[in-house]
């Protein structure tokens, strides 16, 4: 569908961001750093682009969203959004790992490393050129290590494209290649406050 309408957004760290496409085409996109109140900036932030761009609801065909890893209250922010407008839109949500989209159109090899909390990063290394942009090398996944300590591997590489930008065309192409799973956080430690004692664990599956 190449004049499908895709909308990418991810608030898994200390930001609020989305973006629009047309086919390859960037119509708009926002992106502002806020350390909390993303649940109430994301829609009136989607309303704004959609504005920009001449567009409505209605007409978005894939709904891409930003798993993380990252901040955990964030990342439920927007996977929840995106399930329910997919739900109520009846179209496809998409989840992209954070490095996944900031990986969009670099030459491979290369590693993605995030800034995260308590001198840490979230890493991950994609390999040499895949068949299509964007896969990692077979096998791996988004780790966090120490600032400093990270095993040797390619250069950290700059991403050629925001990361909300990377998230719409990552699901985008993956909308191409038939139905995929609902998007899920991806959590690499558990969370910081535990249930209580009697109180069963609560998993978003």
């Amino acid at each position: 569908m190449p004049d499908r309408l895709t909308l990418g957004f991810d608030t898994s760290a200390a930001h609020c961001a989305a973006a629009l496409l047309r086919g390859d085409r960037l119509l708009a996109s926002r992106h502002e750093e806020m350390a909390k109140g993303q649940a109430e900036r994301l829609m009136p932030m989607i309303e704004e682009l959609l504005s920009e761009a001449g567009a409505t609801f209605r007409q978005i065909d894939v709904i891409g969203v930003g798993t993380g890893p990252g901040n955990f209250t964030g990342i439920r922010v927007a996977v929840a959004a995106a399930r329910g407008l997919s739900l109520a839109m009846g179209v496809p949500a998409i989840g992209v790992s954070a490095t996944d989209a900031l990986a969009w159109g670099l030459p491979r090899p290369c590693r993605i490393q995030i800034p995260s909390r308590a001198d840490t990063v979230i890493w991950q290394d994609f390999g040499q050129e895949p068949p299509q942009a964007g896969e990692p090398v077979a096998g791996s996944r988004p780790q966090q290590a120490a600032t400093g300590a990270l095993p040797p591997g390619p250069a950290p590489a700059a991403p050629a494209v925001a990361i909300a930008e990377g998230v719409a065309r990552m699901a985008a192409m993956l909308a191409d290649r038939g139905p995929q799973p609902r998007p899920a956080p991806v959590y690499l430690r558990p969370a910081d406050a535990a249930p209580g004692r009697d109180a069963p664990p609560r998993i978003l599956p």
